[in-house]
């Protein structure tokens, strides 16, 4: 299993609910017209920045798993192809330079 955890910001300007509309909405679709569902792909938003304790320098963390990394390289090969208005609709709500992303080695109980 290939495990992935992405640290994304808000473009400036744009307002905590406005944000999750857009990438619930409007990207997420986007991604899932693009290439097939990752086996698990879930988007955690923090609370609005006036109720957090310190600064987090993102606003979502979206974590995804694939079967393998066949499945996670030919899922990214399709959402990152020319052509495939990922890149440009990203830019239309997150500050793409502030994007973290990692393959990470999750541990759990059970």
């Amino acid at each position: 299993m290939i495990t992935t955890i992405a640290l994304l910001k808000a473009r400036e300007g744009l307002g905590r609910d406005e944000f999750i509309d857009y990438y619930e909405n409007h990207h997420v679709p986007l991604i899932l017209s693009k290439a097939p569902a990752p086996d698990y792909y879930v988007r955690n938003y923090l609370p609005p920045v006036d109720e957090r304790r310190f600064s987090a320098g993102f606003d979502v963390m979206t974590h995804m798993k694939f079967p393998d990394e066949t499945a996670y390289r030919s899922w990214l090969a399709l959402v990152l192809a020319e052509g495939s208005g990922v890149a440009e609709d990203e830019a239309r709500f997150l500050d793409r330079s502030q994007t973290r992303s990692w393959i990470v080695e999750e541990h759990g109980i059970g």
